[in-house]
């Protein structure tokens, strides 16, 4: 099935606007994962799409058709909750047949039907429990198998790992993906773990406060994020963001200077041509954990020079987060500032790294803050930059030593003080 939303908006009684204007396009055979923090509308546009919820503005359509002349009786669309809704005094049998038993099929063809989906799930010695006799993994098996039994051509899942334990959370969705596939159907998946996004999804649409962000495969959205937002939001750890000055030495080299620090561009570099016309402004820098690599301290090309503020242990590697002298760019995920904060006062992005230093910047025209706000690339306020670098399990360093840390500066990440990409060429 294809699922087509244009410009599609939602906005409560009161005014809270859950989703604004987004468009989407999900083809067949698809799984879209809709990712985003708590709160910022990927559940109602999930809604919207099943025909719970109707859009405030804009359209969406189900096969070319506006949904809203589907009647949701015929829209073969199968939908999976957090909560998962069975019906506690019913078997795992019969809570897996209902939808069949409601279509009219006889009990030979549920029964049969029943057993062939139980035992793709691996609960087919379940079949005659109640849902109070299952564990967590096995309930969420069985909320699988009632939408799997009907045979969907779209699927529609609302976090319905969330609550499993880890183990069990890596084992299902890899049988999510797998029965989605096997079936050629559709699929619309709603998640704020972004483990589970990249894995799962063909693409990722990221939201922030009802807005999209970011729309494209996982290897596109981790390693081009569109916007300052996303950078931050994907990555374990996340991406280090620096504020930096562009300084040009016509011919030479572009620099970017971090606090008492610098990084140099050569000037034949595409990345130095794209940053130039950025000349005496601040930008923020990206800085992934794998663009960096610890070296001696008598390196001298392209190196960041720090002191261990403290260490991380994983077993299978330790993080080192260093103080290297420079400012963070930190973003507020939801959007939402504190009262009587700088954070709150905060009313879009434009300038704000100027104004978080202390400098002058040029002032945006309110239309033009208006714009920014709703691109959504994040709130920002003043913090010490720690940069995270990954080092071998256990080091012998300890907080307070000074490392010294090459950066590759062709896989860095740029910013502009709207929270935009600086690409030449945008996906």
């Amino acid at each position: 099935m294809e699922v087509l939303l244009r410009d599609v908006s939602k906005v409560f009684p009161g005014g809270t606007v859950a989703v604004d204007t987004v468009s989407l396009h999900v083809r067949p055979g698809e799984l879209v994962v809709l990712l985003g923090p708590s709160g910022c509308g990927k559940t109602t546009l999930l809604r919207m799409v099943a025909g719970l919820e109707l859009p405030t503005a804009g359209q969406v359509t189900l096969d070319g058709r506006p949904a809203r002349t589907v009647a949701y009786s015929g829209r073969d669309v199968a939908m999976v909750f957090q909560e998962l809704a069975l019906y506690r005094h019913m078997s795992v049998a019969e809570n897996i047949g209902f939808p069949l038993r409601w279509a009219g099929f006889d009990d030979a063809a549920r029964h049969e039907k029943v057993l062939e989906v139980a035992s793709a799930l691996g609960i087919g010695e379940l079949l005659g429990r109640r849902p109070s006799q299952l564990s967590g993994g096995q309930r969420q098996r069985v909320a699988m198998g009632r939408a799997l039994v009907r045979n969907p051509r779209l699927f529609l899942m609302d976090e319905p790992l969330s609550d499993l334990d880890t183990q069990l959370r890596t084992e299902l969705r890899t049988e999510i993906v797998d029965l989605v596939k096997d079936l050629g159907a559709t699929c619309v998946y709603v998640t704020h773990d972004q483990t589970e996004a990249l894995t799962m999804a063909d693409r990722v649409a990221i939201l922030r406060r009802g807005v999209l962000q970011d729309l494209g495969k996982p290897t596109d959205v981790y390693t081009r994020p569109a916007t300052l937002y996303v950078a931050g939001f994907l990555g374990q750890p996340r991406m280090n963001l620096i504020e930096a000055t562009v300084v040009v030495s016509l011919d030479q080299h572009v620099a970017l200077r971090m606090g008492a620090q610098e990084l140099r561009l050569p000037w034949l570099h595409m990345q130095a041509r794209m940053l130039a016309r950025y000349h005496g402004e601040r930008i923020a820098v990206g800085f992934r954990p794998e663009a960096l690599t610890p070296v001696p301290p008598d390196t001298t090309d392209n190196v960041l020079h720090g002191r261990v503020l403290y260490l991380e242990h994983h077993g299978h590697e330790s993080l080192a987060f260093l103080d290297v002298g420079a400012t963070a760019v930190t973003i507020d995920e939801t959007g939402y500032g504190d009262p009587g904060t700088n954070r709150g006062r905060s009313r879009g992005v434009r300038g704000m790294l100027a104004r978080l230093s202390g400098r002058g910047g040029r002032p945006a025209a309110a239309s033009e803050e208006k714009a920014v706000e709703r691109a959504g690339a994040g709130r920002h306020e003043r913090a010490r930059a720690e940069l995270t670098i990954r080092l071998a399990p256990y080091p012998s360093i300890g907080v307070g030593h000074p490392v010294a840390v090459a950066v590759d500066v062709t896989r860095l990440h740029f910013f502009d003080d709207a929270g935009m990409r600086i690409d030449l060429a945008r996906r």
